[in-house]
């Protein structure tokens, strides 16, 4: 990558951070920290809490400095995680955000967690070129944006949810100096909730390996799993919001009706665990050696959640050339389907069993899915065309202030 630019000291303001921390928004964040200190070779930090569990955003790492491959990562001590009363605010505001008063969505934001003022100061006087909060939804990017003296720059990793509604968010992106979007679908989402047209914008995405280049496992089954071919994955945060639960009910159902050895795979961090079926396996986290071998031996991975900004998961599975299937109540994933060519949409059960039904019995199908995914993804996420764009946006964003 050629990159004719001055090194800048770029911080990055996150709730959590680590290579144990498995979130859409957190991985995204760590990924793009670490490959930015790597490819264009700026100084990258990170100031977060010493949070771990997004549930109950308690402290379990000690606070203090350590360096993550090549980033280095500050932790700061939260007054207070998750608060008991959390649940029964939020489920009163929620129903109907746009009603909340500010005094309202303050205590929310508190109740919510991470409570952490000594990471809203320090980011506030912290010696950067550039400071990007990812994501908007949490106390140290809604207490910090308005408040740092260089250009502040907003990942929203914004879903369309009810708490995007309440009144504490609209000063959040009006305070941010640019946006950056992984999705199209995102983007609307955003301009449709707040008036940023006057705002830097980037359509940026997030950097996906390539397991031909990492050495992974191509076809057969994977190792360690005890599976043995055909099968679904299903990979990130076993959870009930994540769709999990619609997606054990529905291949429940499926296999009712379609007896055979189809079976379902879950890898991931395990927040509940659905049902027990004798023809789903739930692996827990797993390495990405048997990550790549699970996406290279898959009939298809399977995204149920509806509430994705970009999902890594359905690249990196394309990456592999493997097939998906996404939910229709998901605008990010849909788009990312409709505009690559690699996977097929449910929005029902019928759709779901329609589509079971073709990629099981249509190798033809599958590889061809697998093949424009793969081209789609090679494109527009490899990691150095992703860095080099990123960068070139955020010196840009930084000269423009200037």
């Amino acid at each position: 990558m050629a990159m004719a630019m001055a090194a800048m000291k770029v911080l990055f303001v996150v709730p959590r951070y680590g290579t144990e921390v498995v979130g859409g928004a957190e991985t995204a964040a760590r990924l793009l920290a670490e490959h930015l200190a790597r490819l264009a070779g700026w100084e990258v930090s990170v100031a977060t809490t010493a949070a771990k569990d997004f549930v109950t955003w308690a402290d379990e790492y000690p606070p203090g400095r350590e360096w993550i491959n090549g980033v280095k990562v500050d932790r700061y001590a939260s007054e207070h995680g998750r608060l008991p009363d959390f649940h029964p605010l939020s489920a009163a505001l929620l129903a109907d955000p746009t009603s909340a008063t500010g005094e309202e969505a303050d205590r929310w934001l508190e109740y919510q967690g991470p409570y952490c003022p000594e990471l809203v100061e320090a980011v506030v006087t912290a010696e950067a070129d550039v400071v990007v909060f990812y994501p908007y939804l949490y106390f140290p990017t809604v207490r910090a944006i308005g408040r740092v003296r260089v250009p502040a720059v907003l990942h929203p990793a914004a879903h369309d949810e009810p708490a995007l509604r309440l009144p504490i968010f609209p000063a959040v992106y009006d305070a941010a100096d640019a946006l950056v979007f992984q999705t199209r679908a995102e983007r609307r989402l955003v301009e449709h909730a707040f008036p940023v047209a006057h705002h830097r914008q980037l359509l940026l995405g997030l950097g996906v390996d390539d397991p031909d280049e990492v050495g992974s496992t191509v076809g057969g089954n994977p190792p360690g799993s005890g599976q043995r071919t055909p099968y679904l994955v299903c990979l990130g945060r076993v959870d009930r919001m994540k769709g999990s639960f619609l997606l054990a009910s529905w291949f429940a159902r499926y296999k009712r009706r379609r007896p055979g050895p189809l079976r379902l795979v879950y890898a991931g961090p395990l927040v509940e665990a659905p049902p027990d079926h004798g023809d789903v396996d739930v692996l827990g986290v797993v390495d990405d050696a048997t990550k790549w071998s699970l996406l290279a031996g898959a009939t298809a991975l399977v995204s149920p959640s509806p509430f994705e900004a970009f999902s890594l998961v359905v690249a990196e599975a394309w990456s592999a050339r493997c097939p998906v299937l996404v939910n229709a109540a998901c605008g990010p994933t849909v788009e990312q389907c409709l505009r690559s060519g690699g996977g097929l949409v449910f929005g029902g059960y019928g759709a779901f069993e329609a589509a079971l039904d073709r990629l099981s019995a249509d190798p033809v199908v599958r590889d061809r899915l697998g093949a424009n995914g793969r081209h789609y993804v090679a494109g527009r996420y490899r990691w150095p065309v992703v860095v080099e764009r990123y960068a070139r946006f955020l010196e840009e964003t930084v000269a423009r202030s200037r």
